[in-house]
């Protein structure tokens, strides 16, 4: 599972993965395998990273995130 919307955000909000894992309350090393496909993030944390990048947690458990995200902008 590929999360390469996950990272377009967040260069877009100009952000490292140390600053959005910190403001997200988990490890930077959490994040950035969230962010690479390797884990796929509690409904808690996922709330929390959208929040902290501003986007709709439930893309984290769409199929096609890509997609859906292009559609909700």
């Amino acid at each position: 599972m590929n999360h390469k919307w996950l990272e377009n955000i967040r260069k877009e909000k100009n952000m490292t993965h140390e600053a959005v894992a910190v403001q997200s309350k988990i490890t930077r090393h959490y994040y950035t395998m969230i962010e690479n496909g390797n884990r796929r993030p509690s409904v808690d944390v996922a709330k929390r990273i959208a929040a902290v990048l501003g986007f709709d947690w439930t893309l984290f458990f769409e199929q096609n995130s890509n997609e859906s995200l292009q559609r909700k902008v």
